[in-house]
């Protein structure tokens, strides 16, 4: 499966590549004796927009037998790409000048760039989750944090008459309470730092020091507890950027589009379209 990936990934960008400079060298050719060659270009650009945005329609539609879902995603990363190529040509590799063009521009390198990073996010999260036991259905995380609260809850509460002393009830207090009660330590796991929980379980174990072997049991109990709840943050926090990215890249394609349309007016009506 790995050397079929790996293969198919090849073909893409051999065929990518190859398409790109046939375009390119087309477009060198016919620039000095077509003037309204910006108009083509201009038009296969809007064009390949509109194709690319479909995409967006096709998962609102699962249902319908217009290829799989798989197949709509590699054709729109490839388009997507072709398109950056084909703005390269038709802004013939200069940055514009004008306010109105440079908005216009700014939000193209906004959708390419926004797109790229969220096929990469699309890609390595789903491996990620399965180091921690597997994708959590995000909408019952809240109630797995709840759940593993009421048990840390439980646990402190339980030893309290047994110890005869409230050490690891205030230890839980000022150090697991707001640990347990939301979601933590975002960031670190949006960057795979486990540093955060090594230090919570290196406070437990030292505390463990000063305990009765009762209360040692208790802490290893806590501290199982603790693994679970960082790990369902961990699963918060990259499901969470899993789907955050769509609010970037959606509204900046939708933003895209109104510009472009509204290029296309402001061009037919100042220059005479192709006379």
């Amino acid at each position: 499966m790995k050397v079929r990936s790996l293969v198919r990934g090849a073909a893409f960008t051999v065929s990518l590549l190859a398409l790109s400079t046939c375009i390119a060298a087309g477009h060198a050719r016919l620039l000095a004796t077509h003037p309204h060659l910006v108009y083509l270009t201009g038009w296969s650009l809007l064009g390949l927009m509109l194709i690319l945005t479909a995409y967006n329609s096709r998962k609102k539609l699962p249902f319908l037998p217009l290829l799989s879902s798989r197949l709509w995603l590699q054709l729109h990363l490839w388009l997507g790409l072709l398109t950056a190529i084909v703005f390269l040509l038709h802004s013939r590799w200069r940055w514009p000048t004008g306010w109105f063009e440079s908005m216009l521009s700014a939000l193209f390198v906004g959708v390419t760039l926004s797109g790229i990073v969220g096929w990469w996010i699309s890609r390595a999260i789903p491996k990620q989750l399965t180091t921690v036991g597997g994708e959590v259905p995000y909408e019952r995380i809240p109630i797995i944090r709840r759940s593993l609260r009421e048990q840390a809850e439980a646990l402190v509460l339980k030893g309290i008459p047994t110890a005869k002393a409230s050490t690891l009830a205030d230890f839980y207090a000022g150090r697991l309470a707001g640990f347990f009660a939301g979601e933590n330590h975002f960031w670190a796991h949006i960057f795979g730092s486990r540093r955060s929980l090594n230090t919570l379980l290196g406070q437990l174990a030292e505390l463990g020091r000063f305990l009765n072997a009762e209360e040692k049991k208790t802490i290893g109990q806590l501290a199982d507890l603790v693994r679970q709840k960082d790990a369902l943050d961990f699963q918060a926090a990259k499901q969470f950027l899993l789907r955050a990215w769509l609010f970037v890249h959606i509204p900046l394609t939708y933003g895209l589009l109104v510009f472009s349309f509204a290029h296309v007016v402001i061009v037919y009506a100042y220059s005479g379209g192709t006379r």
